[in-house]
């Protein structure tokens, strides 16, 4: 089993920024894709970023150029730096891990308002 701990979420104006963060803990051989997905209101859970063990990152094209994902492969600890938010940014952001099996976090509400 792998445990994922989210933190970082929280009430942001339009154009600020927050920072997501992952920790993985338990029965962890390889975590082969450390990512974020997120879920809005009504609408189905979408990938907004993943990184590989070797670095390699994937952005969903509404984020791309305001998101950074990054990672610590001796921490197991992947972030989501968040810039330049919008309020279409508003959603539960969900961490999840990749290691032959599939893991998802608890998620963080991250809410994008004036």
């Amino acid at each position: 089993q792998v445990q994922l701990v989210e933190s970082g979420g929280g009430l942001v104006q339009p154009g600020g920024s927050l920072r997501l963060s992952c920790a993985a803990s338990g029965s962890l051989s390889r975590l082969y894709i450390m990512g974020w997905y997120r879920q809005a209101p009504g609408k189905q859970r979408e990938l907004v970023a993943c990184i590989y063990a070797g670095g390699s990152t994937n952005y969903a094209d509404s984020v791309k150029g305001r998101f950074t994902i990054s990672r610590d492969n001796a921490k197991n600890t992947v972030w989501l730096q968040m810039n330049s938010l919008k309020p279409e940014d508003t959603a539960v952001y969900y961490c999840n891990v990749y290691t032959g099996v599939v893991y998802w976090g608890q998620g963080t509400q991250v809410t994008v308002s004036s």
